[in-house]
């Protein structure tokens, strides 16, 4: 499938964004190890959280689907998931895969994980060595740090320090669930401060978890049935917000959207780069929401790195695109994870955007972008990566003709309803869905 993007004049309106993906998934873990129903609200039904919906049905959780978004989870609590009756395919999704590893390294019987040929590629050791290290036993391709993989959990598993060498929520997610099974606490210490949606909802279930500086401690004990209330996700809304940053005269709301503060690197930097942004606090449960505005303006170019790159490595694709356009060089350092996504997105970038006339320099751990720079029209290809597919499609509204983006049926594990939203905004069919 491909879209057939035409550059647009107008981008005004209200823009509901999907649940947000990460947290979606902590709920349906959670609640799957939880005592009692859960109740989850705003769930996002993409493929990705749809492969940890199946896992933890697969493994003995009793899912009932009441509405859209709407999910009734009555858990096993700790001690009551059981072996799948089959390989268990996380799909695309590396937060499936990674949060369920932790998960399974505490489970007294034997799982595999496999997924799609992209996810076979990602690496997995990250999240394996700690796993190990607790106990758990992983036998699979590249010595047990690559899908397909076996896990043989282990209860109890050994508490103790984890240092983990990147600021990443996943590999801190995995050690965390693993802890839940643990025979005392666990800890993990960061070199900056990850994501923190697995310890508020942990605590939303009454688990205790607290944090010091970068470390955060779990004592293990059993989780209660609740009610969980997921915002939209800041990662899919990033590209509607730097669509309104860029067309003349625009102006996007995207109401009772996550604000986590580990989140929300990408207000950060467009406001760096002059964005005009206003944000009206929504009532929350857990997590921190807000109804985002931005309007047009004129952007400059900004520096990403250290600690904020962590709070904004899933929107550099959306950022890029912003950079471009921005007088001045932006630098993008500290983000070598990009190389390691759904695609290489550093190269992915560079080689995408150039065939818009958009040059960039590529470096090991980022990018540096001179503008402003026009987008021209041209044929793309988003390399089956959902983020990508939806950059190149907001560059390809900013370009001086229509622009072709390529094998778009990846944006269907994050936002399905991304095309109609930007024809709801932009007023006409801008994106045209083709068959391809």
């Amino acid at each position: 499938m491909r879209f057939r993007v035409r550059p647009v004049a107008c981008f005004t309106g209200v823009a509901p964004v999907p649940g947000d993906k990460s947290v979606s998934h902590r709920a349906a873990l959670l609640a799957a190890l939880g005592e009692g129903p859960t109740e989850v609200h705003g769930f996002l039904e993409a493929e990705d959280c749809l492969r940890t919906i199946a896992a933890v049905g697969a493994m003995g959780a009793d899912v009932t689907r009441k509405g859209p978004g709407h999910f009734r989870i009555v858990g096993a609590g700790l001690s009551g998931l059981h072996e799948p009756d089959d390989v268990l395919d996380c799909g695309n999704s590396g937060t499936t895969a990674r949060l369920l590893l932790g998960v399974l390294a505490g489970q007294p019987f034997c799982a595999m994980l496999t997924g799609d040929a992209s996810l076979r590629r990602r690496p997995m050791g990250r999240v394996t060595g700690p796993l190990t290290e607790m106990g758990a036993v992983f036998l699979g391709r590249a010595d047990g740090t690559k899908l397909p993989l076996a896990v043989r959990g282990v209860r109890p598993l050994r508490g103790g320090t984890h240092r983990s060498p990147v600021a990443s929520a996943q590999v801190k997610s995995a050690i965390l669930l693993a802890g839940l099974a643990a025979d005392s606490p666990v800890s993990v210490t960061e070199p900056t401060l990850s994501r923190d949606h697995s310890e508020l909802m942990l605590r939303e279930f009454g688990v205790r978890v607290e944090r010091q500086g970068s470390t955060v401690t779990l004592t293990p004990g059993p989780l209660r049935g609740t009610t969980i209330h997921v915002p939209g996700d800041i990662s899919s809304a990033a590209f509607l917000l730097v669509a309104a940053a860029l067309i003349p005269g625009a102006r996007v709301t995207v109401p009772r959207v996550g604000v986590n503060p580990t989140r929300t690197g990408l207000l950060d930097a467009l406001g760096a780069m002059g964005a005009r942004i206003a944000r009206t606090r929504a009532a929350d449960g857990g997590e921190p929401a807000a109804d985002v505005t931005v309007s047009a303006s004129g952007l400059v170019a900004t520096e990403v790195g250290g600690a904020l790159v962590p709070r904004l490595i899933d929107e550099v694709p959306a950022l890029a695109v912003a950079a471009a356009s921005a007088r001045g060089r932006t630098v993008i350092r500290d983000a070598a994870e990009l190389r390691v996504k759904e695609s290489d997105r550093i190269a992915a970038l560079v080689r995408e955007f150039g065939k818009m006339g958009v040059r960039m320099e590529e470096r090991p751990d980022g990018l540096v972008i001179d503008g402003p720079q026009r987008f021209r029209a041209g044929r793309v290809a988003s390399g089956g990566d959902h983020r990508m597919a939806m950059a190149l499609t907001v560059a390809a509204l900013c370009a001086d003709g229509a622009t072709i983006v390529e094998d778009v049926d990846c944006v269907a594990t994050s936002f399905p309803e991304f095309a109609h939203t930007v024809n709801l905004l932009a007023g006409t069919d801008a994106v045209v869905v083709e068959e391809g």
